[in-house]
């Protein structure tokens, strides 16, 4: 994709994110509690644009951790590039736009009472709900793994101490070691997430045990930007990256976690030095227990305004939902909170809901200077979502040095400005 194009993209984004309503705001507004369960990207972002669309009105945003560690750029950390600090946010910043930011748990969600129950007891009635769950781990489907065997082999698919877990391991390794990452199939976090993970690891190994080696098992037989992760790996890391496709016997079915061992469809057994399992998903357990997930585990919403289909007056933003085509990225969330924000919005102010537009890019580190990304622009259409055609593309497979390190520097560029317009000073 040209810069020219991701300039344009970019631009897009940017006008869907400054959501410029005038005069939208009623009465009804400035007099609705809105609660908002989950201080991610989508969560945090919903809590900061419905205060700036309704400067009155009463937002409660609750999350447990008082630092938001992000899962974009936790590959980063784990290759050396980033520091710890560096990917935790907190919530000062939100605070100071005068958002009531509690730090508890969702407990319970009463969709037809209008209640959110918290874990330190409080009870908290909404006009509005908006959740931002996550994802969870589906612990019964992969024979062998569940959080127990997580707590000896991380799969550091939640960034928090489970990355820092993994990073430990990776360091105590020894050299000549081998690291075994274990992909799921079906939908999950971040698709391209698995082999930039890959592409961290294998630098870190380069860099401080150049000996060892990486090996991807993978239950699909393609993956996000193949073509483009398998060029760099070729060019930076030579034969250190092995990926075995689903059907050349990729799929783990058991798990030894004691052992740091997987076995295959074909009863093929890899022993790790570092175990990586990346497991099947779902989310985020408050979800369900609001109501709002279908039979696939996952939050059915309406494309433009992100309302569950299930609950109304629950609106379910990011990684949880069925979303498709957009996929479960960062940015994603972001654009959602955005359209579920304006839906909210006019609502109360007796409206209907703007048309919902949305756009993503997401970027993928290779190696430091070795940036590629893939980018969409998508409508609602009715309830369902669709792509815009030719509105998007990948990384040209051919591109320069010079276009690498570009894309490296836009992949930067798009976390520090997100998470400035998020959370804030923190």
């Amino acid at each position: 994709m040209s810069v020219s194009r991701r300039s344009t993209l970019m631009g897009i984004g940017a006008g869907i994110g400054a959501l410029a309503m005038p005069g939208l705001v009623r009465a009804e507004a400035a007099s609705a509690h809105v609660v908002v369960v989950g201080g991610g990207f989508g969560g945090a972002t919903a809590a900061r644009y419905l205060r700036r669309l309704n400067p009155e009105m009463k937002i409660t945003l609750i999350e447990p951790a008082t630092s938001f560690v992000t899962c974009p750029f936790s590959n980063l950390y784990l290759g050396g590039l980033r520091d710890w600090a560096s990917i935790g946010h907190g919530f000062d910043g939100l605070r100071a736009a005068g958002i009531n930011v509690i730090h508890a748990t969702a407990e319970q969600i009463d969709g037809a009472a209008r209640r959110v129950i918290l874990s330190d007891g409080q009870s908290l009635d909404y006009d509005r709900l908006i959740l931002s769950p996550g994802i969870d781990f589906r612990w019964d489907a992969l024979a062998g793994y569940d959080e127990a065997a997580a707590e000896i082999v991380p799969h550091a698919w939640k960034a928090g101490p489970q990355t820092q877990a993994l990073k430990a391991q990776l360091e105590a390794m020894e050299d000549g070691g081998l690291f075994v990452m274990s992909i799921t199939d079906g939908a999950f976090r971040c698709p391209p997430g698995p082999y930039e993970r890959a592409s961290m690891v294998a630098h870190y190994l380069k860099t401080h045990k150049p000996r060892s080696k990486v090996l991807l098992l993978d239950s699909k037989d393609t993956f996000s930007k193949q073509a483009l992760f398998q060029q760099g790996w070729e060019a930076l890391y030579g034969g250190m990256i092995e990926w075995v496709s689903l059907t050349n016997d990729g799929q783990v079915l058991r798990v030894d976690a004691a052992a740091r061992e997987v076995e295959t469809t074909f009863g093929t057994r890899h022993r790790a030095d570092v175990l990586n399992v990346v497991p099947p998903q779902k989310a985020g357990w408050i979800a369900e227990r609001a109501g709002v997930t279908d039979q696939t585990g996952w939050v059915p919403v309406k494309g433009n305004t992100f309302e569950s289909m299930l609950v109304p007056d629950i609106h379910v933003v990011g990684d949880a939902t069925i979303a498709a085509p957009m996929p479960k990225s960062g940015f994603c969330a972001n654009a959602q909170a955005k359209v579920a924000v304006a839906a909210i919005s006019a609502d109360l102010a007796g409206r209907a809901p703007p048309p919902a537009s949305f756009a993503n890019t997401c970027y993928s580190l290779i190696g430091p200077d070795w940036g590629i990304s893939v980018a969409g622009v998508y409508a609602a259409d009715g309830d369902a979502i669709i792509e815009i055609p030719d509105s998007g593309g990948v990384s040209p497979i051919d591109a320069d040095a010079h276009f690498r390190k570009a894309e490296a520097e836009y992949g930067a560029g798009w976390y520090a400005s997100i998470t400035a317009d998020i959370w804030g000073r923190s």
